[in-house]
C-alpha cells in the first residue's frame, strides 16, 4: 500500500479554509485531463494524487476499497494476482486515478456489458464544500444504505464534494477473453450490428464501431469496422464468435486494440459525443461523419448498444473549431456533449449539465459557498 502524504483531514481543512475565504478551488487527481469539462474559475487547486493506496481488498467478496489517488494501473495489477479485475476502462491511460474516474463518471468500451462507473461503485467517502467528511453506500455488495448518495456524487465532477475514498465492485476474470473485427458496409452497418445484438442471446463485453480513419490507426485497415470483445468459458466464446459471423467475416485481433482505442486522442484534441436512442444510431453516425468530412483525420467510434458516437478531432485548429461550432449551431434532436473543447467553444456547442432548480438546490446543499470546481458543469457556479 502506498504511503499517504496528505490525509483526508488535511483535505477537509483546506476545503474549510477555502470556504471561509470564499476562494474557489479546482479539484485535481492525476492532472492529466484538466482540459476536460467546462473551464473552472479558480485560483487554487486541491489535489488527491498523493492520497493513495488500497485500504481493503477482500477477493472472496469481489470488493476493494482504495483512496482517491490510487491509479487504475495499481488496481489492475493488484486484482490480477487474484484472477479479478475492475471492469472499467475509461478513455485515457491507467495512470489516471480512481477518484477522478468516479468523480467524472468516466467509462470506456467495457460499459457495453458491465455498465458505467456508477454501476460499479458500492460506496464512497467525500469532503463536502463545507469541509464535512461524509460517506455513502457501504463496503459490501449487499449493503445499499446511502446508495443514492453514492450515485449522486459519482459523475458530479467534484462540484458536490471531493471524493477521497471509493469502494468498488470487482469481477472474476473470464476463462476466455477474445477480440474480433468485422468489416462493415459503408451504409447501414451500424443499425445491422444493433439489430443483430438485440437478437443474439448474449451481450459482448465491448462493441465499438470505428470509422476508416480510426480503423487505420488501430488495425491498419481503412474501412468502417466493428470491434467486439467477448468473454466467458471457452465454449461460450466459441459459440459467440460463430454467432457474430452473421455480420460478415470475423477476424481475431489482438486485445491491445482496446488500450490503443482508449489512448488514441492526442493532447489538445477536440473531443465530444453525439447521442440519441440506439434505434437512431445510423442518423447520429451520419451527423458525425458529415462533421468529420470537414476535419482531416477525424476519428469516430460508436457504441450501438448505447446509441453514442464519440468524435475525436486530432487538430484543434481554428478551421476545425469553426466547423464544430457551425455544425452544433444547426438544430437537431441529437444530444451533443463536450469532453475536451477549446474554452471559447463550450458556450456554443455543449448544453450545461446543470441549471435546473433541483440542481441548484443540491449544489447549495453540498457546497453553499460554491468553492468546488465552479462552472465545470455549467449553470450553477
Amino acid at each position: 500500500m502506498t504511503a499517504v502524504a496528505e490525509g483526508v483531514e488535511a483535505i477537509r481543512d483546506r476545503v474549510r479554509d477555502a470556504a471561509r475565504a470564499n476562494a474557489a478551488v479546482r479539484i485535481v487527481g492525476q492532472g492529466s485531463w484538466l482540459d476536460a469539462g467546462r473551464p473552472v474559475s479558480a485560483a487554487g487547486t486541491i489535489s488527491t494524487r498523493e492520497y493513495s493506496g488500497i485500504t481493503e481488498y477482500v477477493p472472496g467478496d469481489l470488493t476493494m476499497t482504495a483512496r482517491a489517488g490510487t491509479t487504475l494501473g495499481e488496481i489492475r495489477e493488484t486484482t490480477a494476482e487474484h484472477g479479478q479485475w475492475l471492469a472499467l476502462n475509461p478513455y485515457g491511460v491507467d495512470d489516471g486515478t480512481i477518484g477522478a474516474t468516479i468523480a467524472t463518471g468516466a467509462a470506456g468500451p467495457l460499459s457495453t456489458f458491465f455498465g458505467r462507473a456508477r454501476d460499479l461503485v458500492l460506496g464512497l467517502e467525500f469532503v463536502t464544500g463545507e469541509g464535512v467528511v461524509a460517506r455513502g453506500g457501504g463496503r459490501v455488495v449487499k449493503n445499499v444504505a446511502g446508495f443514492d448518495l453514492t450515485r449522486l456524487v459519482t459523475g458530479s465532477w467534484g462540484t458536490l464534494g471531493i471524493v477521497t475514498e471509493v469502494t468498488i465492485r470487482l469481477h472474476a476474470r473470464p476463462e476466455a477473453d477474445e477480440s474480433f473485427a468485422v468489416r462493415l458496409p459503408d451504409s447501414g452497418g451500424l443499425d445491422r450490428v444493433r439489430r443483430t445484438l438485440r437478437q443474439l442471446p448474449f451481450v459482448p463485453y465491448s462493441c465499438e464501431i470505428v470509422n476508416a480513419a480510426l480503423a487505420e490507426r488501430l488495425l491498419g485497415t481503412s474501412a468502417t469496422t466493428a470491434l467486439f470483445r467477448i468473454g466467458g468459458n471457452r465454449e461460450a466464446v466459441r459459440a459467440q464468435r460463430v454467432a457474430l459471423a452473421e455480420l460478415g467475416d470475423v477476424r481475431e485481433i489482438d486485445a491491445s486494440v482496446w488500450d490503443r482505442l482508449r489512448g488514441v486522442e492526442p493532447q489538445q484534441a477536440l473531443v465530444f459525443r453525439l447521442s440519441r436512442l440506439p434505434s437512431h444510431i445510423e442518423r447520429v453516425w451520419a451527423e458525425a461523419n458529415a462533421l468529420a468530412s470537414r476535419c482531416p483525420g477525424a476519428m469516430l467510434h460508436a457504441n450501438p448498444v448505447r446509441g453514442v458516437v464519440r468524435c475525436v478531432i486530432p487538430s484543434a485548429s481554428p478551421d476545425c473549431a469553426r466547423h464544430v461550432a457551425d455544425a452544433f449551431a444547426t438544430s437537431t434532436e441529437t444530444i451533443r456533449l463536450g469532453e475536451r473543447l477549446p474554452m471559447d467553444l463550450w458556450a456554443n456547442v455543449s448544453p450545461a449539465a446543470t441549471g435546473s432548480d433541483l440542481a441548484e438546490r443540491i449544489k447549495r446543499r453540498f457546497d453553499p459557498n460554491g468553492v468546488l470546481n465552479p462552472g465545470i458543469l455549467g449553470g450553477v457556479a
